[in-house]
């Protein structure tokens, strides 16, 4: 698998397992990338952790294992963030990682389950119909993950049109994730030109989303909070929303390894005794190689 091919060499047994990434998606359009389920979700790999920290680097096919992070340096071109590839959100859930890529899909990460202290790494890839969208929000709805796709031409007019299928999720049947209605966000169809932009958790346990609906003169722009996405949010002012975002706190764990300069780390978690972090390489608003480290911890 081209995800792993640097694996040979590098640390021997860190990597126990290696099977065929079958996440990849080839059509683009969006129910394409909805097959007929599998029997299950097979792992891209099992990682045996320990030892040394396990650093990799996100690309189109997949996490890549770099012998340390100073491999990283100028490895990606710098692109602004919501064109570039990166983890964009993290969620801890019953002692497993999920992560949403931008412009690519889901990573799970759970405590591998056999004779070693290891982590099964599961990939869940949008292909080409992710590659066009920015993920701008990361929810559980009936206790599954939704990722919310929007399409951000800020920086750069890709031509592409603004996602009809925008909430995605995934599950344990297939390495394709799949669309996933949300009642509060249909409210404002996509074919009538709405687009969500903003899906977000906030300030009082609620759920806080934006709408936008491109007009020729001036766009409207709707604010809603919800505790319960089945059902209409309640219509709120800018400044609700905006000071409603949860405060993110700096990562700075003493057992995450230094990074060189210009790097930073984003996201921390734990799955079973490993500590997890992603970094990017950043510049201004731009973001060049990104990735996650891996680190066996005490329990």
């Amino acid at each position: 698998m081209k995800s792993f091919q640097k694996i040979s060499g590098l640390f021997s047994v860190l990597l126990i397992l290696l099977i065929a990434d079958c996440s990849r998606s080839t059509g683009k359009k969006p129910l394409d990338s909805v097959p007929v389920a599998h029997a299950g979700a097979r792992p891209s790999a099992v990682l045996k952790t320990g030892g040394v920290p396990l650093w990799f680097r996100l690309t189109e096919e997949g996490p890549v294992l770099l012998e340390s992070i100073d491999d990283a340096a100028l490895s990606a071109a710098f692109v602004p963030w919501p064109l570039a590839l990166h983890v964009r959100f993290l969620y801890e859930k019953d002692g497993e990682i999920i992560l949403a890529i931008n412009r690519d899909g889901f990573i799970k990460l759970v405590p591998y389950k056999g004779d070693i202290d290891g982590i099964t790494l599961f990939r869940f890839s949008g292909g080409e119909y992710w590659r066009q969208y920015t993920i701008g929000g990361f929810v559980f709805y009936n206790d599954s993950p939704a990722a919310l796709l929007y399409l951000d031409d800020h920086f750069l007019s890709s031509g592409s049109p603004p996602p009809l299928l925008r909430t995605w999720t995934f599950n344990m049947q297939s390495n394709m994730p799949f669309p996933l209605t949300i009642p509060a966000l249909e409210i404002f169809p996509a074919e009538e030109g709405w687009e969500a932009d903003v899906l977000r958790y906030g300030t009082g346990g609620l759920i806080y989303y934006r709408v936008v609906k491109r007009n020729d003169a001036k766009p409207e722009v709707k604010m809603f909070s919800a505790s319960d996405l089945a059902k209409n949010g309640s219509e709120i002012t800018s400044d609700v929303f905006f000071n409603s975002a949860l405060r993110k706190e700096e990562n700075k764990n003493p057992l995450l390894p230094e990074l060189p300069e210009g790097f930073f780390y984003t996201e921390t978690g734990r799955v079973g005794d490993n500590l997890f972090a992603s970094w990017e390489e950043q510049e201004d608003f731009n973001i060049g190689a990104a990735g996650f480290v891996i680190i066996k911890v005490s329990p």
